[in-house]
């Protein structure tokens, strides 16, 4: 009967006995299980009924050769049909590749599962259905379309940087993902960029994000005499357009953490200046006012200026105008046509107070 060369099957089992880390033993009943799947397949072919029959195989671990057996009453009868050697060989030889190819892909996986959340660089490669393929080196990974930055467009072969996010299980099996929405690439271009972060003479110490429209960063000097927002800002601004750059233009504030929750309430609603902050602790709320030419600023388009600065600070911030005759309701939840509508109301109505509310979400 055909069989494996020796020298080729004994190699090649053991071969992915060493790269993957199985048992021969359990290399060697795969082999079986298939070379079982092959025999049925065959004897339907040849108009054999077969389903509720039970088979058994052997495989002769240093030649490859195969042999099946009927099991029928505890007894076994070897019914390796002529000519059956050259498909068990093919089959041996299948499994033995597909097991290799499976032992490569985890070693690589397990090699990018240490860099899991760390920063690489891609070339986009193709698009998978929703999904963006991604070339990252030794392997590829999926851009997955909630990980996206919202309107960003890709074309095949530009080369990006990403947050290595995680290894899901997928209908394909494990797959690297990566992420550009995600806040945590942020702070991780910022420590590329900033070599202050990195000896951690200055620390990011919160942060909030709406991927692609804008992004507050809070940063806290560990060291006297180091400016924590000059360091991140660079001169001339070249270290954070750097970082903005990386995100397809994303606007970013980077402000001054501190632990006076006023003062940091404050800074938070930046570029809006002139801010008073009143803190209801008990209810975590913060009654903020604002002159009137910097209330347009402290609330931000569509209310995402005092959104953002809600979960920067992890406080519910109320925004009154110093003088003005009008209000606006601004929630986190309320879609922003809906916003906009709310504004147009009060301004008609010239109410005499001005308030505008954004839901605490969690701290990032």
């Amino acid at each position: 009967m055909a069989a494996l060369a020796r020298t080729e099957f004994s190699s090649a089992l053991n071969a992915i006995v060493q790269e993957s880390g199985l048992g021969a033993s359990l290399i060697l009943d795969t082999i079986k299980q298939a070379i079982i799947a092959a025999y049925r397949r065959d004897a339907r072919e040849r108009g054999e009924d077969v389903e509720e029959k039970e088979f058994d195989a052997t495989l002769d671990p240093e030649t490859g050769e195969a042999r099946v057996f009927l099991i029928e009453d505890g007894k076994k009868e070897d019914i390796t049909p002529p000519g059956f050697g050259r498909i068990a060989v093919q089959t041996a030889k299948q499994v033995i590749l597909q097991k290799i190819r499976e032992a490569e892909k985890d070693a690589i996986l397990a090699q990018y599962e240490k860099r899991i959340g760390t920063l690489v660089s891609g070339t986009v490669l193709r698009f998978d259905g929703p999904n963006v393929r991604i070339d990252i080196g030794r392997t590829e990974a999926i851009l997955p379309p909630q990980e996206r930055i919202p309107n960003e467009k890709f074309n095949l072969n530009q080369r990006l940087t990403f947050l290595l996010k995680e290894i899901r299980e997928t209908e394909r099996g494990r797959e690297l993902i990566l992420s550009r929405s995600d806040p945590e690439i942020v702070v991780k271009l910022f420590a590329r960029e900033v070599p202050e972060i990195g000896s951690g003479s200055v620390e990011i110490r919160a942060i909030a994000r709406e991927a692609g429209n804008r992004t507050k960063v809070a940063v806290h000097s560990t060291q006297s005499g180091v400016d924590p927002v000059g360091s991140c800002v660079g001169q001339k601004g070249v270290r954070v357009q750097a970082v903005i750059g990386e995100l397809n233009e994303e606007k970013i504030d980077v402000i001054p953490f501190s632990e006076d929750q006023e003062q940091f309430i404050a800074a938070s609603l930046s570029p809006a200046e002139g801010i008073s902050v009143k803190l209801d602790e008990k209810n975590k709320e913060a009654r903020v006012k604002v002159p009137e030419d910097q209330l347009s600023l402290a609330i931000g388009k569509e209310g995402q200026n005092v959104r953002l600065a809600s979960r920067l600070t992890n406080w519910r911030i109320n925004i009154e105008g110093t003088s003005v005759e009008r209000a606006a309701q601004v929630e986190e939840t309320v879609h922003p046509i809906e916003q906009a509508e709310k504004i147009e109301e009060a301004e008609s109505a010239e109410i005499n107070s001005e308030s505008v509310e954004s839901e605490n979400n969690e701290k990032q």
